[in-house]
């Protein structure tokens, strides 16, 4: 990977080394102290991997344990809860958003196409994957009914993240040369924007998710993940569906505007 032989050049091998670094540390925590379930270990790897020390901060402040045998405890208070709802959606929605723009680059298809694109494959990997697949024990086993429950939080939680990342990801790759280009060091300076912005625009609607009952929070190995996910802590009366609708047009709303204000910088061409 080349670094350019400028002042961007060198802050950006800065934020390789200390993203390395980050993970090391992470992931020695992870297998000695913090005992969270291995699907919040693996969104927590992919976090740290997009953010670097950022994402290595946040988990200490929400996630690891500073005493053997306290993780329920510390993970207990709602705004914690809500960043592990958080970290777990944006984790596998960075993670589809980055590996449709490393095909789409190859592809050589217009930056509107691509964000179209990369939207959709971030919806289906964290939906079929992250939230489904992975979760689906935790939710009574069924694969299918697991993609029923997670529809709604998907949907809504998916939109609030592209509400940041779409800007960020859009204009700086259309703006800075060698942005779009996976195989260089800039691409992966702006996903790493982009995921920080996406993480800060999602979690107001995951805090709500979560207080609702309508999603998970932070996960701790203590509790037995082979049962239903108990969500009693979080206990809201029944959501309407018609409420849940509205939510679901307020965020398209929302990710229409932030593609709106994103034209006013670049041109999105399909």
């Amino acid at each position: 990977m080349f670094f350019p032989d400028t002042v961007l050049g060198g802050a950006l091998l800065l934020w390789f080394i200390l993203t390395g670094l980050s993970l090391i540390v992470l992931i020695y925590d992870l297998q000695t102290n913090t005992p969270a379930q291995w699907v919040m270990k693996l969104a927590w790897i992919l976090i740290v991997l997009y953010t670097g020390p950022i994402g290595l901060f946040i988990f200490f402040l929400s996630c690891r344990q500073p005493i053997a045998g306290t993780h329920d405890q510390f993970i207990a208070a709602h705004w914690k809860q809500s960043v592990g709802s958080m970290m777990h959606c944006v984790a596998g929605d960075a993670t589809g958003i980055i590996l449709a723009a490393i095909v789409t680059f190859h592809l050589g298809l217009p930056n509107g196409l691509d964000l179209i694109i990369e939207y959709i494959t971030a919806f289906v990997m964290g939906l079929l994957i992250f939230q489904a697949l992975f979760m689906k024990s935790s939710m009574g086993g069924s694969y299918i009914d697991a993609i029923k429950k997670t529809l709604f939080s998907e949907t809504v939680s998916m939109n609030m993240v592209m509400v940041g990342m779409i800007p960020v990801m859009a204009i700086m790759r259309g703006t800075i040369p060698g942005g779009d280009n996976p195989t260089g060091p800039i691409f992966w300076g702006i996903s790493s924007v982009a995921t920080l912005t996406g993480i800060i625009t999602a979690y107001p609607i995951n805090s709500w998710l979560v207080g609702s009952g309508l999603k998970h929070g932070m996960m701790s190995a203590v509790t037995d993940a082979t049962k239903p996910m108990d969500m009693s802590k979080h206990k809201a009366p029944d959501v309407p569906l018609s409420k849940k609708l509205g939510v679901v047009v307020l965020t398209i709303a929302i990710l229409a505007i932030a593609v709106w204000i994103t034209t006013f910088f670049v041109e999105l061409k399909l």
